[in-house]
């Protein structure tokens, strides 16, 4: 039969007393009593069924149970209260949680965010992404960015990117077929599809009008960041969304072979939950974003 775990005041007052092998000490750490120590150690010795100490005339030492049991209590302690001054101590206002899509923080946040950090060194800043959704149910987030068209209902939305939608793959992959109308490459290849997006594939052949004839090879992804990274290897076309992928057409990993691009109502946006305060470091971080986002539409603009 497994020992009921002890109280932790009664662990506490062990520990203390274990390291200062003196109740009175302990007591003075813990801001208790001597008797209430000495009362809760007893306690703690009677559920375990083993004397921890061996009461000397001249203080305490550890019996061979004790000095088995106290590195553990100690770790166990030191731990608890390292997470917990993480979690709920002073640092913890300076920490903002923000649930982001996989895809947006690589191609898009993750090279900004330095410039977030000169300007503001201390927040701290917890990313977590949507894959872990099921778990994010159960624990408050300050922000997070979701794609679709804003309308929801239960969050205040404000809109970060404006995107054109058009086929991208490897330079390798067209130039192996560089002599083919682009109806016959995109049906003599694979079509890269991405789970939740409602202007995918389907949207864009439709929007130009091009004929596509299904050749069953297409492969389906829930993160368009997979999509991406298989393109990139040739082994697809994927459907890239302009503020995603500029980085990899300058770099040239990927290519857009085709002249026509559809505008997309689909966008990410930065959400919170209607009418909440936000904590004044969540506020700057949003407004920041913000003005990241109107920075690269204006550039995106000028450059049109």
């Amino acid at each position: 039969m497994k020992k009921r775990l002890p109280p932790l005041n009664w662990l506490r007052s062990f520990e203390a007393s274990a390291r200062h092998l003196n109740f009175t000490q302990a007591a003075n750490e813990l801001n208790l009593t001597q008797a209430a120590i000495s009362q809760q150690v007893k306690s703690l010795e009677s559920q375990l069924g083993a004397l921890l100490f061996k009461r000397l005339p001249r203080g305490l030492a550890l019996t061979d149970a004790g000095l088995a049991y106290v590195p553990a209590i100690h770790e166990s302690i030191n731990r608890l209260t390292a997470v917990t001054e993480e979690l709920f101590g002073q640092g913890q206002s300076k920490q903002v949680t923000i649930r982001v899509s996989l895809v947006f923080f690589t191609t898009w946040l993750a090279p900004k965010l330095p410039l977030f950090y000169e300007q503001h060194p201390d927040i701290r800043i917890c990313f977590t992404s949507n894959i872990w959704e099921g778990a994010e149910k159960e624990r408050e987030t300050d922000l997070n960015i979701r794609y679709g068209r804003g309308t929801w209902s239960d969050v205040d939305a404000v809109r970060l990117t404006w995107d054109e939608l058009f086929p991208v793959c490897s330079p390798s992959l067209i130039q192996s077929c560089a002599e083919q109308p682009h109806t016959d490459i995109l049906s003599e290849h694979r079509l890269l599809h991405v789970l939740g997006y409602e202007e995918g594939w389907g949207y864009w052949l439709n929007q130009t009008g091009t004929e596509h004839t299904d050749n069953g090879l297409g492969i389906q992804f829930d993160t368009l960041i997979s999509a991406l990274e298989m393109a990139k290897l040739g082994q697809g076309f994927a459907i890239g969304r302009t503020s995603l992928v500029s980085e990899m057409l300058k770099e040239g990993s990927l290519i857009a072979p085709f002249e026509q691009k559809v505008e997309t109502s689909e966008a990410f946006f930065l959400t919170h939950k209607a009418q909440q305060f936000l904590h004044p470091n969540a506020e700057t971080f949003k407004q920041w974003i913000i003005e990241m986002a109107q920075q690269q539409r204006s550039l995106a603009i000028s450059t049109q």
